[in-house]
């Protein structure tokens, strides 16, 4: 049985995203999400594997920016609904998929690739590294305290219907993009995804809400939540779900979560998708009812190792041969002499001799900062070839702010 590969064609998205949906659980979605979603598919960059009539593999990109390491931002693919039937596994579908994919994506310029995994063992055999983080929490507000810091009661919180609001969170949401690796220019059309809010989608929780936190007449915040009712003998115990929550600055940070644990009927503040370094950690008074956990996001391929290097700068100033491996994307092999500082970087390939060996899934890993090139080796997976260029390479990459993506890919 053989497969044909194709860019999708517009009167084939029906069948190609029901071959998507069912791959990830066969969950109906509204009316509403569902019509969006094709309207935000870029056909030229989708994909389809097709069994006779059958769709039995979709895989698709978008051409975003993000931000990275210094504050600049960088062209990039955000590769997304990629997918294979289940009578169609092992027949090397989503190999050839993803052999097309990177080949187009060189083609376009885009020298990165971010995608999020719903399984991170499939994508490390492609040169995809775990390069960000995610962390999760269930605060207790009915025994933890905030410490808010000076200014917080200047700061308004006003409520407003999430779609009214729109155009004031996202130039919010713009103006912090370069503020923190891993952080995605949003395209148009995008931002409505963020307030869709069916109700079959709610699962009992409360329709979307939104507060805005403001002062001196201007939009310094918001947050985007929804409640969950509960009740037990002992009273109310409903649970805040936050979505978003984005301030400009920690008084108006602050201001915002502090309304969220204030909310009646609730005991619990959820946060399901936050960066690893988040504000409130250090205002609670008791971490440990909190119910911390990392789990793994953003996972990074540098599709041109050279015009990806070039284009972050570093934290301190860096001379350093790397010995690349990269196995499916061979153009990358070989050795890279990047010489950089926070101004900015050269990246060109050299017939010098290596400081650091390490394969190209660890290259992506530490591109935003998130792995540290001294853990790696640590771990195995970078190699030292001169003493102290290991040290010196770990500085230079790391990240004033953690990095973290939050925007759907």
């Amino acid at each position: 049985m053989t497969t044909e590969l194709r860019v999708l064609r517009t009167s084939e998205w029906d069948r190609w995203y029901e071959g998507l949906d069912l791959a990830f659980g066969g969950v109906p979605q509204s009316a509403e999400k569902r019509e969006l979603i094709r309207e935000l598919t870029d056909f030229d960059r989708s994909l389809a594997a097709w069994d006779g009539d059958l769709c039995v593999g979709t895989a698709g990109s978008f051409r975003f920016e993000v931000a990275v390491p210094g504050g600049g931002l960088a062209r990039m693919a955000g590769v997304t609904m990629v997918s294979v039937a289940s009578t169609h596994r092992r027949r090397g579908v989503l190999t050839s998929m993803m052999r097309r994919h990177l080949d187009d994506i060189r083609g376009w310029g885009e020298p990165l690739a971010i995608l999020g995994a719903s399984e991170p063992a499939i994508y490390g055999r492609f040169g995809f590294g775990e390069a960000t983080r995610l962390l999760k929490a269930d605060i207790d507000t009915a025994r933890v305290r905030l410490a808010v810091p000076d200014g917080t009661d200047a700061v308004r919180i006003r409520a407003a219907a999430p779609a009214d609001a729109l155009a004031d969170c996202e130039a919010l949401y713009a103006e912090l993009v370069p503020a923190r690796p891993g952080m995605i220019t949003r395209l148009p059309g995008w931002e409505r995804l963020g307030v869709l809010d069916a109700p079959e989608n709610r699962e009992g929780a409360s329709r979307l809400q939104c507060v805005l936190a403001e002062r001196d007449g201007r939009t310094t915040g918001y947050a985007l939540f929804r409640t969950r009712p509960a009740w037990d003998d002992a009273g109310p115990k409903g649970t805040v779900e936050v979505q978003d929550l984005y301030g400009l600055d920690p008084a108006s940070s602050a201001a915002l979560l502090r309304h969220l644990f204030g909310i009646d009927l609730t005991s619990t503040v959820s946060m399901r998708n936050r960066p690893v370094d988040d504000f409130w950690q250090h205002l609670v008074s008791d971490l440990r009812r909190c119910a911390v956990r990392i789990k793994d996001e953003g996972y990074v391929r540098l599709v041109e190792v050279g015009a990806a290097l070039e284009a972050r700068t570093y934290r301190t100033p860096v001379e350093i041969v790397l010995e690349v491996t990269d196995s499916f994307c061979p153009w990358n092999e070989g050795r890279w002499r990047l010489s950089g500082d926070a101004s900015g970087a050269s990246c060109a390939r050299t017939a010098d001799a290596a400081d650091l060996a390490l394969d190209v899934r660890d290259l992506g890993a530490a591109y935003l900062g998130g792995a540290r090139l001294a853990d790696l080796a640590a771990a195995g997976r970078v190699r030292e070839l001169r003493a102290g260029a290991l040290a010196e390479a770990t500085l230079a990459f790391e990240s004033e702010r953690a990095a973290w993506v939050p925007h759907d890919i």
